[in-house]
């Protein structure tokens, strides 16, 4: 055998490894090139199998490492209360999120998933994350700035779990308080809602300085991305019943719900999520001209558009009924990503399907894979799949849980003050004999954090979560000589024998959510009416009102002495004492009109026959009391 010569020998293996090095380099894993060199790299190597794949969003419950490497799944989500143990830690959520992402890094391309939660009042799935008031308190603020360092504090915590894209804001315009998601909307005013929308550069970070606007952009992993919901017209239903039809001129549509999307897109949000609710008729999850003409090339949307809930199922009626019918008119309205979010095999098979027969064209696939890429490119998804422990710290922080506190310190709105305004009965004294504390919500935390808390639906009671009751927070808040009495449904002889300097009343709504919500009376159940009878019968009353939305007061107004909205306050009662005994100021300014009756809804600021009982940016002001 000739032997080669050593130099020969040595060309061939620099030969080999050059090779072997040119073969490792794949532009899409180069954080140096820009992300449309990376997109368009990485596709090129893609299979249909795992363009589809990235299209497709399940829910955690299903998921495991052996799943997605399998099925080359996009994305993973956890639906309202779906957690991986009940009161899990920031450290448990991390392993389980690793843990998925590792099956996605095993895959012959390694393209990370993106794993999204809704956080929509702070990490509201988390057992003892810090509960923000919910949108509606907010809109009362009128304080953009301070909604975007809840973005921000949001974002912290939503990362403290490897959590890195959350399914908000909501910048639905709520037209009609007898929807069951109007807590979520910061207002019926379209102005307020575009306001507020400085929630985006709150969760997803600021832009650098000379940077393109309008770009999906999440500045760090300390940051997440934002999704604008639910396009378009949701908080626009006759009736406000919940997924149903809004009935509007384009005009209409486009000045009053799409208002806040306008900013969201500018301000760089990176998702927006189709609405169940249908426009004259039209379902949003089948509306190619709203969602691909408008959206996509009007608005020149860059970031991917994603379905809600088993939003394709329900194209049909009933769900699911025809789903290939489902896939093939979402697809081409334009959705991007799929929240299956339990059937995927059913999607990708009935997807794979329809692009192998030409009903639904490539072109359509790889516009939703580009996009959704695009996010994950720019997020830093390719340079950190894995979350570490470094954030574990920011979860439920007490700097996150006195922003709340401020937060419900300036979302409060003073209804009335005294029986005349000379005689005004807030800010009420800490030094007193006697005080009443009654209501159905002045000692439960669940009420006063509303649905979408740790249970999608809320919970009742004081187990669900840590907090500070409205009670605690009097307690705290008195002088330590003042004899605080609670008792939550006290009879009329009761209040009238024992001698009370005044008494704090705090009744509402219990929590709800989505179409368990929707309410055509808008009353507060039993026995909050009674006790605000039982107890203002007797006694100097205060009543604080716990709810998702104005509710019918009108009949127990005479005989309030003072009448507080507290919206739905979250985990920080003590911001309710603050104001109420004169440490701050009441500030608040109604974001939405408080109605007479129901007969009058809808009934909006800027109607022809606007008759309310507190009109739209009504609220009342008072002093700090000087210590």
């Amino acid at each position: 055998m000739a032997s080669i010569p050593i130099a020969m020998l040595g060309l061939l293996l620099f030969c080999f490894w050059a090779a072997m090095a040119e073969a490792k380099y794949m532009k899409y894993k180069d954080p140096k090139q820009s992300v449309n060199v990376r997109i368009k790299d990485l596709m090129s190597r893609m299979t249909l199998e795992e363009k589809i794949g990235q299209m497709v969003q399940i829910d955690r419950s299903v998921a495991s490492a052996e799943v997605m490497k399998k099925y080359l799944i996009g994305s993973i989500l956890s639906g309202g209360g779906s957690v991986p143990a009940k009161q899990a830690s920031a450290e448990t959520w991390i392993e389980m999120v690793n843990d998925f992402q590792k099956g996605c890094l095993s895959t012959r391309l390694g393209i990370p998933m993106i794993y999204g939660i809704d956080a929509v009042h702070g990490h509201n799935n988390v057992y003892k994350a810090t509960i923000f008031p919910h949108n509606v308190g907010l809109g009362a603020t009128r304080d953009p700035e301070l909604v975007k360092r809840i973005g921000a504090a949001t974002a912290l915590e939503v990362r403290a779990t490897g959590i890195p894209y959350v399914f908000a804001p909501c910048i639905a315009v709520c037209r009609d308080p007898r929807w069951g998601r109007c807590f979520e909307s910061y207002s019926e005013d379209p102005k307020v809602v575009q306001v507020m929308t400085e929630i985006v550069p709150g969760l997803q970070g600021d832009f650098p300085p000379g940077s393109r606007r309008g770009v999906p952009y999440v500045a760090g992993n300390k940051n997440v991305a934002a999704c604008a919901k639910h396009y378009v017209g949701d908080g626009g239903t006759t009736k406000g019943i919940n997924e149903n039809n809004t009935i509007i001129n384009r005009h209409g549509l486009l000045s009053i719900h799409m208002a806040g999307y306008y900013t969201s897109i500018i301000k760089g949000v990176s998702t927006v999520m189709i609405s169940y609710s249908s426009w004259n008729g039209k379902k949003m999850h089948a509306n190619h001209e709203l969602v691909t003409d408008f959206l996509k090339n009007t608005l020149r949307f860059r970031g991917f558009v994603i379905s809600d809930w088993q939003g394709i199922d329900r194209i049909t009626s009933p769900p699911h009924a025809n789903y290939s019918y489902s896939i093939e008119v979402g697809i081409k309205a334009g959705i991007d990503m799929i929240m299956v979010p339990y059937n995927y095999t059913e999607f990708i098979d009935g997807l794979t399907y329809q692009v192998k027969n030409q009903i639904i064209p490539m072109s359509r696939i790889d516009d939703a894979v580009r996009r959704i890429l695009r996010v994950k490119f720019v997020m830093g998804l390719f340079e950190e799949p894995l979350a570490d422990h470094s954030l574990v710290h920011e979860l439920g922080s007490q700097a996150h849980r006195n922003l709340a506190r401020e937060a419900v310190r300036k979302s409060l709105v003073l209804l009335k003050n005294g029986q005349s305004a000379d005689e005004p009965l807030l800010p009420l004294p800490k030094k007193a004999p006697k005080i009443l504390v009654a209501g159905t919500h002045a000692d439960n935390l669940g009420n006063q954090c509303g649905g979408w808390t740790i249970e999608w639906q809320g919970l009742s009671g004081n187990n669900l979560t840590s907090g500070t009751t409205i009670l605690s927070a009097i307690k705290k808040t008195v002088d330590p000589k003042t004899e605080v009495v609670y008792k939550e449904n006290p009879d009329l002889s009761y209040v009238k024998s024992s001698k009370f300097s005044y008494a704090i009343v705090v009744v509402g709504e219990p929590p709800y959510a989505e179409t368990f919500g929707d309410n055509l009376n808008l009353t507060i159940p039993e026995p909050g009416p009674s006790i605000i009878t039982n107890v203002c019968g007797a006694v100097k009353c205060v009543v604080i009102v716990i709810s998702g939305r104005p509710v019918v007061i009108q009949p127990y107004v005479d005989q309030i002495d003072a009448l507080v909205a507290a919206w739905l306050p979250g985990t920080e009662g003590q911001g309710v004492a603050d104001v109420l005994f004169g440490d701050y100021s009441f500030t608040g300014k109604l974001s939405r009109t408080w109605f007479r009756t129901v007969d009058q809804l809808p009934m909006n600021v800027g109607d022809k026959h606007y008759d309310p009982l507190f009109p739209f940016g009504f609220g009342l002001t008072t002093e700090p009391t000087k210590a």
